[in-house]
């Protein structure tokens, strides 16, 4: 395994990607694109969690990964709702 991909699977490395990726979807958002269908695309379906509980049964190795991958998805949602709620919230003047 190179440096590169260590560094990829560095916990602690997830969160400013994880920014990153969430600012990415916002704008998208901000373009006029579907709430749900970003959400849809940012979360794992049942289907692909289905998916990987299976091959994380056949392979260990596997299983961390998947777990970790989830981890990071939700991860991404999360502040992607952040930035959302915080658009909605209706700005405060101070006078």
């Amino acid at each position: 395994m190179n440096e590169l991909s260590v560094k990829a699977m560095d916990p602690k490395g997830f969160l400013p990607r994880a920014q990153l990726e969430a600012a990415f979807f916002y704008g998208l958002f901000i373009r006029g694109y579907p709430l749900q269908k970003l959400r849809e695309d940012i979360d794992v379906s049942p289907r692909v969690v289905e998916k990987w509980s299976r091959l994380a049964a056949r392979d260990p190795h596997y299983g961390q990964l998947a777990n970790q991958l989830f981890t990071y998805r939700k991860r991404v949602l999360a502040i992607f709702d952040t930035l959302i709620f915080n658009e909605m919230q209706p700005t405060s003047k101070t006078q």
